[in-house]
Order: structure tokens, then C-alpha cells, then sequence
């Protein structure tokens, strides 16, 4: 069994998609622990692991951030930003960071957000005399708003693998999704006045009036969601669909729509789609297998005997997480631990819908984190910026968002309040 270790290690370095290695290995490893007889029902245990009906409203929110980012809504939300904060010190930098918080309610993905954004702000910023490296940084780190405040694609997964609200999820994210705003604005603030970034009152900008005119659908999106979510009118997989239809009249609406923007659409979204899916079926096998040996049951033993529990845990997790979204793509690490560690947190009375929040954001500035984080990998590659130089220039962000992260973990009610507020289950 222990053997199967330095073959899984060569497996990664050589670049096997990592669906497949986890497949592989696990099926191999059921033989190597005499649980072979038990492979003859895997196929069920993987279907039922797929049957859960929040994955359904996946796809669907997967095609409305695939179909705006390509009609026109990107220039619409700066505009906007720019009309609120383009003429504070610093300004091009908050609208970056505001923008990402507007395009977060249509992506739902850090990597969507930092792919599209770096295209439009990197070389708008530089150009206006901002150095090169802090440009791409504040792109990054602002792009970690994209799954924490809803639609969020990573918190449906969740929702899924725990069965707890989707709909409480969300909610959930939207003031954590702004604390987190405001901290990397205050930050950009102080970056400012130290290194005299441009900016002031006489900056152009555009009107207020015709820029919010202009934005308005894309705005209205998260919030019919939720609404729709909230109030009882639909179901994620209902609000999924109206979101589609959404995305389609705003195509119209920018007069960006055309029958070959709505085929790569469609063609990105299956790609997408069955990336996320493969990589399901890989980790149930994963997870029959640890059922089977009994994995979760020591791990609740082994946690009792460090005596982790309540908030110590929890910091255990967010090392533990923060550590994985280095090196993992942020759905592998969530289908990977969640079904491992959350049972014992839920065990302990910690609430499902605040570990969410909690662990999501984690994995969230893994994107961001050397050595491996894939968001600095995207924007070091659309920008040409050296990956290590952006690296270091984001160190500041990624401090400013362990301290709202470690802020969530000691309030638990800054995620917990709306929920609450509106009615929904937080247990």
C-alpha cells in the first residue's frame, strides 16, 4: 500500500491530469487492501455521489459567466467603478478592485475574473504610470471576490458534498465578499499615498448617470439570484436557468450577442463542466475507499486526542486548506478534504454554512499564493509580467486577506447574520 505513494508523487510531477492519478490510484489501492470485491458496485457508489440536484444548477451558472464575459458587460462594469472612485488617489486601483467586486455576481471564478480584468486593467494602469508589478498584484488579489460572493460555482460544490443550503451559502458570502472589498480597498489606499500613485480631481472619468444606465443589467443579475433564491421563487438549478436567460437578453442589450460568441460559450462551458464532473467521479472513488477503511472515523480520533475543537480547529483547517490551494486547483481540494474534515467539524456543533464560507475563502487566496497559485499563473502569462516578480508584489494582498480570513474565523456572525436575517437554516 505505503508503495503506492511514490507512484502517485511521479504521477503529479509528470503532468497526468490529476482526475485520472486520483482514479487510478485509488482503484489500485482497493486491490493493494484486500477491498477488491467491493469494486463491483463502484460505479453505483460514483453515480450516487454525482445525483445531488444543486450540481445541476452548475452548468447553467457556468454558461451565464462564460456568456457575459464575452458580451460587453467587462466595460460596462468599469466604467461604472470608474465613476465612483476615479478621482481618489490611487483611483484606477480601486476601480480594479470594485470592478472585481461587480464582476464577481457574474462569474463566480477567481481565475475567470483575473483572466478577463488583467486583459482590460494591466496595461490601462501601466500606461497611466503605475509600476508593472503592482498592477498585476491588486488584479489578482482583487480577483478572490469572484467565488465568495454569489453566484459562487465553488460554494454550489460545497453545498453539494455537505447538503446544506445553496441558497444559505450564498447569502453567507455577500458580506464576507465585501469585507473583503473594503480591506483591499483600504490597502490600495495606503499603497497609494506611499508610492504617490496616480489619481485626483483631475482625472477623467465618465458620467455617473449614463455608466450606472449602462451596468445596471449586469448589476441586477446576483440580485435576482438571491432574490429568487431567498424568497422561495426558484431553486439553484431555476435561478441557474433565469440567469441564463439573463445573460442572453444582456448579450442583446450590449449588442454583443452573436451565434459564434454563444458557440464558445456553450463549447468553453461543456469543457468546464466535464473537468469539474470528471474530477467528482475520481474523488467518490476516493471517498468510498476511505469510508470503507474507516479513514474519517480515526481522523475524528486523532483530532479528539490534540484536543482541536471549536475555533482551534478551525484554525487547523484554514492551515491545512491554505496549504492545499497552493498546489491544488480549487474544486480537487474541495472534493478531496471536504468529505474527510468537515464531518468532524460538524460533529463539534460548528455551523456547515459558516465552514463553508470559511474554507472557500480559504482556498480562494491559495489561488493567489506561491509557489503554484493559479491565478498568478494567469495573470503573469496574459500580462508577461515574471511570475516570482508578481509573486512578491502580492504579499501585502495576500496578508490583508489572511486577516479578514482569520476575522471570519473568530466571528462566525459576520457570515451567519443575513442568513439569519432572511430565514434561512444555518446549522
Amino acid at each position: 500500500m505505503w508503495s503506492l505513494i511514490p507512484i502517485f508523487a511521479l504521477l503529479l510531477i509528470s503532468g497526468t491530469a490529476f482526475a485520472y492519478i486520483i482514479g487510478a490510484v485509488s482503484v489500485v489501492s482497493f486491490v493493494a487492501m484486500g477491498y477488491a470485491p467491493y469494486l463491483s458496485i463502484l460505479p453505483q457508489r460514483v453515480f450516487s455521489q454525482l445525483d445531488v440536484f444543486a450540481y445541476m444548477s452548475l452548468p447553467l451558472f457556468i454558461l451565464t459567466a462564460e456568456l457575459m464575459s464575452r458580451t460587453g458587460v467587462t466595460r460596462a462594469l468599469i466604467d461604472f467603478a470608474m465613476a465612483i472612485v476615479g478621482r481618489l488617489r490611487g483611483g484606477l486601483g480601486h476601480v480594479n478592485i470594485l470592478t472585481s467586486l461587480f464582476f464577481a455576481g457574474i462569474s463566480g471564478s477567481a481565475v475567470a475574473d483575473s483572466a478577463a480584468l488583467s486583459r482590460a486593467f494591466v496595461p490601462e494602469m501601466v500606461a497611466r504610470g503605475y509600476p508593472p508589478a503592482y498592477a498585476g498584484a491588486i488584479t489578482v488579489a482583487s480577483s478572490m471576490i469572484g467565488p465568495i460572493v454569489p453566484p459562487s460555482i465553488i460554494m454550489i460544490i460545497y453545498g453539494g458534498l455537505v447538503e446544506t443550503s445553496v441558497a444559505a451559502l450564498f447569502v453567507a458570502g455577500v458580506l464576507p465578499g465585501l469585507l473583503l472589498t473594503f480591506a483591499l480597498l483600504g490597502y490600495n489606499a495606503y499603497a497609494a499615498r506611499r508610492a504617490g500613485h496616480p489619481g485626483g480631481q483631475n482625472t477623467e472619468i465618465p458620467a455617473f448617470w449614463p455608466s450606472l444606465r449602462a451596468a445596471a443589467p449586469a448589476l441586477l443579475l446576483p440580485a435576482v439570484i438571491i432574490g429568487s433564491l431567498v424568497f422561495g421563487l426558484a431553486t439553484p438549478t431555476e435561478g441557474a436557468a433565469i440567469a441564463v436567460l439573463m445573460a442572453l437578453l444582456m448579450g442583446l442589450y450590449y449588442r454583443e450577442l452573436t451565434l459564434a460568441v454563444l458557440t464558445e460559450a456553450m463549447e468553453a462551458s461543456a469543457k468546464l463542466t466535464g473537468m469539474i464532473f470528471i474530477i467528482f467521479c475520481a474523488i467518490s472513488v476516493l471517498g468510498y475507499l476511505s469510508g470503507l477503511a474507516g479513514w474519517p472515523t480515526l481522523l475524528g480520533a486523532w483530532v479528539e486526542q490534540l484536543g482541536l475543537t471549536g475555533t482551534g480547529y478551525l484554525l487547523f483547517l484554514v492551515v491545512l486548506f491554505l496549504i492545499s490551494g497552493m498546489f491544488m486547483d480549487t474544486p480537487v481540494a474541495l472534493t478531496l478534504l471536504v468529505p474527510l474534515m468537515v464531518p468532524v467539524a460538524l460533529a463539534q456543533g460548528i455551523s456547515s454554512v459558516h465552514l463553508g464560507v470559511v474554507l472557500c475563502f480559504n482556498l480562494c487566496i491559495g489561488l493567489v499564493t506561491p509557489p503554484l497559485g493559479k491565478g498568478l499563473v494567469v495573470v503573469s502569462a496574459i500580462t508577461g509580467i515574471g511570475y516570482w516578480k508578481l509573486a512578491r508584489a502580492v504579499l501585502p494582498f495576500i496578508v490583508v486577506q489572511i486577516v479578514v480570513l482569520l476575522l471570519l474565523v473568530i466571528q462566525p456572525e459576520i457570515s451567519l447574520f443575513l442568513p439569519r436575517l432572511v430565514g434561512l437554516s444555518v446549522n
